[in-house]
């Protein structure tokens, strides 16, 4: 997804009372991406990163009337990686490597940029011929230091692929990294979780160890230890492993986190631990150095 525009968001710190390990909790900002708006929880004013993620987007969700839908031209990243993971509806990628799948509810993509890729979020005709529904997250990790400038690439994972666990009679599906005694085969570059969670009213659940972590309230709302997380709003923890959340009503999480990859310079879509990185790949856009992605050649998104 592509960076235009934004909203000063509102960092709620835990000072006032006891938080049980919560750092604060981030409500999200307002992000206009062109054709609708995302609710956006990182980067926010106090916690630029949770171990290496350094984006977390939620879309929607959104309702579209017949002719309209999700249409983010042509854009570039480096030095991160995208992940993309549906609840409802469908995104049509394409990338500069030739890519082109539609991205469907459950399945995990993950586009690495490295060095340098282009890609759009279009949706097929036959989509934007009807009303339609997309719901979704899109969030960004952080490539190590020593991996920043790899070949891009593209993985697809389908739904049936992701595991899954009942733990205390909660339903977990671990997207990326292990925990609860399950594995993800999705790629990591560092220590890195990513958790979908769905609680009934009343449920606990024990969050897994990570440097930081952090968790998200998709639906619903939860306590963290003594602390009320609600729908959207997201708590980022000291240390968040043993920590129980309960359900106040049915509710979905995410839970992420993993380990610290160092400080990052963000500008737009691109990313890096170098300033300079930044400025040369700023530069290779305005000039065209950037690959062009086949199939959606005619439209880019400019620089800012």
């Amino acid at each position: 997804m592509s960076i235009e525009s934004s909203k000063k968001n509102i960092d709620k710190s835990c000072t006032d009372h006891p938080c049980d390990g919560i750092k604060f909790i981030v409500s999200p900002k307002e992000q206009d991406i062109g054709d609708f708006s995302v609710r956006r929880l990182l980067p926010s004013a106090k916690q630029r990163l949770v171990g290496p993620w350094i984006f977390f987007d939620h879309m929607g969700p959104a309702e579209f009337e017949a002719g309209q839908g999700i249409n983010v031209r042509p854009h570039p990243h480096i030095n991160l990686a995208t992940v993309t993971y549906l609840f409802e509806g469908e995104i049509l990628h394409r990338d500069s490597l030739g890519n082109e799948l539609t991205i469907k509810p459950g399945a995990i993509n993950l586009m690495v940029a490295g060095k340098g890729i282009v890609h759009s979020e279009r949706e097929r005709e036959e989509v934007t011929a009807q009303a339609h529904r997309l719901h979704g997250l899109q969030l960004w990790l952080a490539l190590p230091e020593d991996m920043e400038e790899i070949d891009p690439a593209f993985y697809h994972y389908p739904k049936e692929s992701i595991p899954q666990a009942v733990v205390d009679g909660v339903q977990v599906r671990v997207m990326m990294g292990r925990a609860y005694g399950v594995k993800s085969p999705v790629k990591t570059f560092a220590h890195t979780i990513y958790i979908e969670a769905d609680l009934k009213k009343g449920q606990r659940l024990v969050l897994p160890k990570a440097q930081e972590g952090a968790i998200y309230v998709a639906q619903g709302s939860i306590k963290a230890q003594a602390s009320e997380v609600n729908t959207y709003s997201m708590a980022i923890f000291d240390d968040m492993g043993g920590i129980a959340i309960e359900a106040k009503e049915d509710s979905r999480v995410v839970i992420i986190g993993g380990e610290n990859v160092g400080r990052r310079h963000m500008y737009w879509n691109f990313i890096s631990s170098r300033k300079e990185r930044i400025e040369q790949a700023k530069a290779d856009w305005k000039a065209g150095n950037f690959p062009s992605v086949p199939g959606d050649e005619d439209e880019f998104i400019p620089l800012p």
